[in-house]
């Protein structure tokens, strides 16, 4: 009877235990449902902002150099002078072009009445017609002379070509001066624009006749200025598009800089910020779907420092966890504690 006992217990123990084990894992498997919040998606007022650096430029800027070499007789370059357009800024000496024009002036005048002679003898058979076409070549030829001495001459002299405001002055009168030597800068310093670069996701907030806000480092107020240009082509190294704006109002010095602050409301579906879950490659939400978890990829876009812009991945009306989500594992199951709003998150 004992063998009997101990023969029967040798072979149902085992089946004893492994039905305990069982019934443990049943019973962890079996966790309570986690409590969360979540948010219904839907399109919302989303107002896209980024901040990139710009650059202020002159609206015009030009270096001041002479088109000929020789010796200033004159210099009218003020530093910080503002001059007018046309206003002269130096001369160059000019003493043998001046000589050289006299001359073929006197020569012009007799080659007229030359012509003008035997235009006369001409009507009469006086002198031939070889004869005559020579005395109208000798005017043409000392009318294009005095012509170009004429636009030697104006090389010689330096005017601005635009009302603004000068540079330093480079150079002391009477210098020997060359094509090469900068007199000084010319520049309009009350209208000024801002170069700036946006990244290729962000394209579509710069549009020409957008307004953007303009910040100093040393100013906290900003400056409203308009978009007047955008590259037609996207840098392929930086995957940037470069864009310029005039400044509408205010003062900034050229060459200072600045950061430009892009915004614009729009309809999209946006979901608070810490409802993502970054991956390496991905980001990811999670949905409540007929009570359990449900992980979903999304594409994600713009961003401001609460929300964020959903692209792709999500259909309106889904429920999205936004706390609670360490606890939440795949298709586990989950409690709707309370649906909150984005007015209430932000």
């Amino acid at each position: 009877m004992k063998i009997l006992n101990f023969i029967q217990t040798f072979i149902f123990l085992p089946l004893l235990i492994s039905c305990t084990l069982n019934n443990k894992e049943l019973r962890l498997q079996e966790k309570p449902p986690v409590f969360v919040d979540v948010i219904i998606a839907g399109n919302e007022d989303f107002a896209s902002n980024i901040e990139v650096n710009g650059t202020v430029l002159s609206n015009e800027l030009v270096d001041l150099h002479p088109e000929v070499s020789g010796r200033l007789i004159y210099l009218n370059v003020p530093d910080g002078g503002i001059v007018s357009q046309g206003t002269i800024l130096a001369q160059i000496n000019d003493a043998d072009l001046q000589a050289q024009r006299e001359q073929y002036k006197s020569q012009l005048d007799l080659a007229i009445k030359t012509e003008k002679r035997l235009s006369e003898l001409l009507r009469v058979n006086g002198v031939n017609q070889a004869d005559y076409d020579v005395a109208v070549n000798q005017v043409s030829t000392l009318e294009a002379n005095l012509k170009y001495v004429d636009a030697q001459l104006d090389k010689t002299v330096i005017k601005a070509p635009f009302s603004g405001q000068l540079g330093l002055r480079l150079v002391s009168p009477g210098a020997y001066v060359t094509p090469q030597t900068i007199l000084g800068t010319l520049g309009q310093t009350d209208k000024v624009k801002i170069d700036f670069s946006v990244p290729e996701s962000y394209s579509s907030l710069i549009r020409k006749g957008n307004k953007v806000k303009v910040q100093t480092n040393d100013s906290k107020d900003s400056l409203t200025a308009t978009i007047t240009a955008i590259d037609p082509q996207i840098n392929s190294v930086t995957r940037n598009i470069k864009a310029r704006a005039f400044l509408d109002s205010g003062n900034i010095l050229p060459g200072a800089f600045v950061k430009v602050l892009l915004d614009k409301k729009r309809k999209a579906m946006i979901v608070p910020t810490n409802s993502i879950i970054p991956e390496a490659y991905l980001s990811q939400v999670v949905v409540v779907k007929n009570g359990k978890a449900v992980f979903k990829t999304v594409e994600t876009n713009l961003r401001n420092a609460t929300v964020i812009e959903i692209m792709k991945g999500l259909e309106p009306g889904d429920s999205i966890v936004i706390s609670g989500m360490l606890y939440v594992r795949p298709n586990a199951k989950v409690k709707i504690k309370r649906v909150r709003t984005l007015k209430e998150l932000i």
